[in-house]
């Protein structure tokens, strides 16, 4: 569970950056997205498949600029 201490000399406004960035690095935001709605198994796997994709193909873009 992502959290900053703060004393009494701490800026807000850094402090509520690193906490954003925690939250961030730990994923809840991607996760509660996710949550928001049922998805069936099948549009599951048709996402994850296409996210291959989608990586392959930006992995061969890289290579090839080489």
């Amino acid at each position: 569970m992502p959290g900053v201490y703060l004393d009494d000399s701490d800026n807000f406004d850094i402090s509520l950056r690193r906490f954003k960035k925690q939250v961030e690095k730990a994923g809840i935001l991607s996760e509660l997205k996710k949550r928001q709605h049922y998805e069936k198994p099948s549009v599951q796997r048709k996402k994850k498949k296409a996210a291959a994709k989608k990586r392959l193909a930006k992995k061969m873009r890289k290579m090839n600029m080489r």
